[in-house]
């Protein structure tokens, strides 16, 4: 190798020289994303402008006179903090939610057997904390207990039965129906969206065309239809003195359809893998499951990570629809405890929608910063 060759490539070697020091830090994010062009800094004073106009009345409505505590609406309805309000208006009915606190996580459930779905949630956290950090050991034995031990033990509390009282599911809601119907969507559907998405690739006609029958009269009927049809329409074509448990059907409804949208995700990243992926397999003497499960699928799901997660926030957004039916989620025992005689003010409905909105952003919030720190941890291809 000639010395003007090597000089070249120990050059390449060398890393990038950092940034003089008046291009890092704050002020360079902000004269780089802020304030880059005369358009970005128009679009910046404005923003600022309005944000200046907003939050001091949100804050204002929201904390400063807030009504944090009371036994009835008429403190919601006149009281803020320091006195009585002119106009007979307060800021935020706190008071309404924290009184109905236990309804909203835990719905009609009986008062005296609160402590067994706590203690499914409370198990269901241990199990899932190790299973979402990569580096934790015994993966194959925290997936049998999260997804196989956990929902069997879940049904035997939640339910009753074998030495417990029975506690019937029309009595169940509040935050533990959506994160039952989302919990069993999520899980169900990834695996069954696998399967759809490897049988509508297959070169069997009869297989192919039942996952593509499948997957397309599903994706094309709104989730309250297929809640709906479960609800109403499959009691009729049941024999006599049969009948399936309503959140079952919920729970069925919700599988189907969310494995349906979830198999067209999956599908997306089988296609985007580069056929000599597939001819490698076949050159190594791989069998089909061998190839999709040590080779494809883990390369696939890799490049469609943030879709899953869309499609995973879709689905414990998509629970609210569970109303239809007579079931009452997060949002369904909220809105139901507006007509409370107690508590009926005007700010009482808007302060319990907040309150509803931003548990159902908590949860869809956390997902996707947990789907981009995946991503960062496996975006390992094109480090050098």
């Amino acid at each position: 190798m000639s010395v003007s060759n090597q000089s070249f490539v120990r050059t390449a070697m060398l890393a990038p020289e950092p940034a003089p020091p008046g291009e890092r830090g704050a002020l360079a994010w902000v004269r780089k994303n802020l304030l880059a062009t005369p358009k970005d800094i128009v679009m910046t004073v404005l923003a600022l402008a309005v944000l200046a106009w907003v939050l001091p009345h949100m804050i204002n409505w929201l904390f400063v006179q807030a009504v944090w505590s009371g036994p009835d609406r008429t403190f919601c309805a006149t009281t803020v903090q320091g006195g009585i309000q002119p106009d007979g208006w307060s800021g935020a009915c706190w008071a309404f939610v924290n009184a109905k606190m236990d309804q909203f996580v835990y719905g009609r459930y009986p008062l005296s057997e609160r402590w067994r779905p706590t203690i499914v949630g409370i198990l269901f956290i241990v199990l899932l904390v190790p299973m979402l950090i990569p580096r934790a050991p015994r993966k194959g034995l925290n997936a049998i207990l999260l997804f196989i031990a956990l929902p069997l033990l879940s049904i035997w509390l939640l339910c009753g039965g074998f030495g417990l009282e029975p506690v019937e599911t029309s009595l169940w809601g509040g935050l533990m129906v959506t994160l039952v119907l989302s919990f069993v969507g999520i899980a169900v559907s990834l695996p069954f969206g696998v399967i759809l998405a490897l049988g509508r690739r297959s070169h069997m006609p009869i297989i192919r065309t039942v996952c593509i029958g499948f997957i397309e009269i599903v994706r094309g009927i709104p989730l309250i239809a297929v809640l709906f049809m479960a609800s109403v329409m499959l009691p009729l074509f049941l024999p006599t003195g049969w009948n399936v448990d309503k959140l079952l059907r919920a729970l069925i409804g919700v599988a189907i359809f969310t494995s349906a949208y979830m198999a067209e995700v999956i599908r997306g990243g089988l296609q985007a893998i580069p056929k000599g992926q597939f001819e490698g397999a076949d050159s190594l003497g791989l069998g089909y499951w061998q190839k999709m499960r040590l080779i494809i699928l883990p390369q696939a799901i890799k490049l469609v990570i943030p879709s899953i997660v869309n499609t995973f926030i879709g689905t414990f957004k998509d629970t609210s629809l569970v109303s239809i039916i007579g079931m009452f989620d997060l949002l369904g025992i909220v809105r139901l405890n507006f007509s409370d005689a107690y508590w009926a003010s005007a700010v009482t409905p808007l302060t319990g929608l907040i309150f509803a909105g931003f548990a159902f952003w908590l949860f869809c919030f956390g997902m996707s910063r947990y789907s981009a720190f995946i991503e960062r941890h496996l975006d390992t291809g094109h480090k050098r």
